[in-house]
């Protein structure tokens, strides 16, 4: 993903969310998780990883596609969070230590196995939950290199004319339609397909979740659905 970095006007959040736990997968208390990183070969290097859940106070909607938001808050107003993880007492606070003893990718996605998960009702109980590392342990990005997670939730906002213009907010970011990635926008009447190409890039702010582009006239409507 090609963005400036003097374009982005905030540090990056506690957080590195790294995928999405979406449901059980298998009989050993695996999970099945969507990937928010564009390094999944990182996990080979990682077994040390935090649970965490998004942030109610965050500004923006949850979105269908990923779940809910990227956690993004301070650590010290974390809630408390039942669970039935063996060997631990509930109610457990947020962020949760895990410790990473397997995975694959699977289906566009990744398996995940931790420590003390042996269970399908065991790992019922993580689905909604974020895989995550500290923010200041992520890596290090190229020059022209951005994360997913830091634009996923963020509003749209297209600035190309005197009067900004709210598109809506992203939901996603698809890497396979072609050598630009393609925002996945919620806009008013549905779903819109935005090219996140640098020419178009005109700030990026993620203390207020708000990435601004100014768009061609046009492209919007014509990658909105036919009513």
């Amino acid at each position: 993903m090609t963005v400036d970095p003097t374009n982005v006007s905030d540090q990056p959040r506690p957080w590195a969310v790294l995928a999405f736990i979406r449901r059980p997968q298998g009989r050993a208390g695996e999970v099945f998780a969507s990937l928010l990183t564009d390094f999944p070969e990182k996990f080979a290097e990682r077994r040390r990883l935090w649970l965490v859940h998004e942030d109610t106070g965050a500004p923006g909607p949850g979105s269908p596609r990923t779940g809910p938001r990227p956690w993004g808050g301070d650590p010290s107003h974390l809630e408390t969070w039942e669970t039935s993880l063996p060997d631990l007492k509930p109610p457990l606070k947020l962020p949760l230590e895990v410790h990473l003893t397997n995975h694959w990718l699977h289906k566009g996605g990744i398996v995940l196995h931790f420590e003390g998960v042996d269970s399908i009702s065991v790992a019922e109980s993580l689905k909604g939950l974020y895989a995550a590392i500290p923010g200041t342990e992520r890596a290090q990005l190229a020059a022209d290199e951005a994360y997913i997670s830091d634009l996923v939730g963020c509003l749209l906002v297209d600035v190309a004319q005197a009067v900004a213009r709210v598109i809506g907010p992203i939901e996603d970011v698809d890497r396979s339609a072609g050598p630009v990635a393609m925002l996945i926008v919620c806009g008013t009447h549905g779903e819109i397909l935005v090219p996140f190409a640098s020419d178009y890039l005109r700030r990026i702010d993620l203390k207020s979740r708000r990435v601004e582009m100014a768009l061609p006239e046009g492209l919007v409507d014509l990658n909105a659905p036919e009513s």
